[in-house]
């Protein structure tokens, strides 16, 4: 790990996911792809198939029933950082990630709430044809935030 790493962390979940199978594979990436905990606003799901690791008992895992819950608990010193196809998102591609942040997803057919947008630190998206699965969007930020890049 760089040592320009160290003292970092980020936590990845979903707000309002559609369906339960929305939340396996964000668990599965989330322990592969280094992610300090997993969590889901709203709707709330049990262990999927597709987590074959178990990463949400592996993991710490939280549910928070309304967007105020959850950022009312946000970690001291974190940036919200939503993942959203908005207008004012900046690329992902070009975006630094904070060295603590926590990065929140929307469900594919209604996407973050405009609460969520609002109270974002930063709003993040990358290039898509159309709309991906709110579990590929996780890994694709998961695996961007690995990437050896400056942070702020």
């Amino acid at each position: 790990m760089n040592d320009n790493f160290t003292n970092e962390f980020f936590g990845i979940g979903i707000q309002n996911g559609k369906t339960p199978e929305n939340l396996g594979v964000p668990c599965r990436s989330a322990q592969n792809l280094g992610a300090s905990f997993i969590f889901t606003i709203g709707n709330r799901y049990a262990k999927q198939a597709c987590d074959t690791h178990n990463a949400v008992k592996s993991m710490p895992y939280f549910h928070y029933d309304t967007f105020e819950d959850f950022f009312n608990n946000i970690p001291k010193g974190a940036r919200l950082v939503g993942v959203e196809l908005a207008k004012e998102a900046v690329p992902l591609e070009t975006f630094n990630h904070p060295r603590r942040c926590v990065y929140l997803l929307g469900a594919e057919d209604h996407g973050l709430s405009n609460q969520a947008i609002e109270k974002s630190h930063f709003l993040v998206k990358f290039q898509s044809q159309l709309s991906l699965n709110v579990s590929v969007d996780s890994s694709i930020v998961m695996y961007d935030r690995g990437i050896d890049k400056p942070r702020v």
